[in-house]
């Protein structure tokens, strides 16, 4: 919330917002079950969840920021909601991170010329991809250093096919509706063959996934 309520007193006093949360929590449990067991605890936090996981995310970004998706696209809604339905499933071999990575460019440049798109950036962020693997959400990332078994959440494929269409079906109609208006204005894609050429450069790094 305080990055939202309060943004230049969040950007020169996070650490010690950090600071004072970290505090919050080892004293007390310091006083309660000691010195020993809280720096044990400390430690596994930090070395266990924390570094793990922002190597994995490091890795991800990384890799996924050398793979190039180019080509010659109009941002009409039937492209708009393709590529989220591609970044959606996509976020469970890459990570959220990775896919975001992957796709904001394409989806910037294609609708740099319209002039009624905040909500694609609105749902790009809320988009509920990553939740098949741990390579895709952090507390199954977790999960899965604590004994969850690597696959167990593709049981959840189902419940993200119902969600997904529900959430882009909502986002197809929104999207046709700003289109037209932007058509209906006089507004056009600069591009001579929409949709004909699609370059992607850097397949090589999902070797690296791998």
């Amino acid at each position: 919330v305080m990055p939202l309520i309060k943004p230049d007193w969040w950007e020169k006093h996070q650490p010690l917002a950090v600071a004072f949360w970290s505090v919050l929590f080892i004293v007390p449990f310091a006083a309660k079950y000691g010195m020993f067991t809280m720096g044990e605890t400390v430690l596994e936090c930090v070395v266990n969840d924390y570094l793990t996981f922002i190597i994995l995310l490091f890795g991800l970004f990384c890799v996924a920021g050398n793979i190039t998706i180019d080509g010659e696209f109009a941002g009409s809604p039937r492209i708009n909601t393709a590529l989220f339905v591609l970044g959606t499933l996509l976020s469970s071999v890459i990570g959220t991170t990775g896919s975001s990575m992957l796709l904001v460019r394409p989806f910037i440049k294609m609708n740099s010329w319209r002039k009624r798109k905040s909500h694609i950036m609105i749902f790009f962020i809320s988009n509920m991809g990553g939740c098949l693997t741990p390579i895709g959400d952090p507390p199954l990332l977790m999960g899965f250093m604590r004994g969850v078994p690597f696959f167990w959440s593709l049981k959840l494929f189902h419940i993200l096919i119902f969600n997904m269409i529900i959430l882009l079906t909502l986002f197809y109609f929104l999207d046709r509706r700003a289109y037209r208006k932007d058509i209906a204005e006089g507004r056009k894609p600069d591009i001579r063959e929409p949709g004909t050429h699609v370059r992607i450069v850097g397949l090589h790094n999902l070797i690296y996934v791998a």
